[in-house]
């Protein structure tokens, strides 16, 4: 149970700072000022729905597109990301989440720098065996 709200705050760190770095991914009611509780329950909702979106749907791309993996030598799993980021983005609306995502670039550019939070952090945080 701590490892999953770990993984969680994980990925709410990297949505707060892909939206703070990336020009085009912009969370509602997260800006420039100050950090507060409304901000951070934000940030948890949707890294809940990120870590859902990325728990069911990711694994059936990343298998469904194998052939793309293999040929481009894995580098096809970023333009997952971004989709994996966008479809995030999408799902959040009906939430009132409040993440958008102005295109592709900006979901990609947003997917790495979560991929690099997730990969940074999680040498922190040890999965289960």
């Amino acid at each position: 149970m701590i490892s999953l709200i770990l993984r969680l705050i994980i990925n709410a760190i990297g949505l707060w700072l892909a939206a703070r770095l990336v020009t085009g991914v912009d969370i509602v009611g997260v800006d420039g000022g100050e950090f507060t509780v409304e901000t951070a329950i934000k940030l948890l909702i949707l890294a809940a729905i990120f870590t859902v979106v990325n728990a069911l749907v990711k694994p059936l791309v990343k298998l469904l597109s194998l052939p793309l993996v293999i040929l481009s030598l894995g580098l096809f799993l970023l333009v997952i990301n971004a989709l994996m980021l966008w479809l995030t983005s999408w799902v959040a609306e009906f939430f009132d989440g409040g993440l958008t995502i102005s295109g592709f670039w900006a979901a990609f550019w947003g997917g790495l720098i979560i991929a690099i939070v997730n990969f940074v952090l999680g040498l922190v945080v040890p999965d289960r065996d």
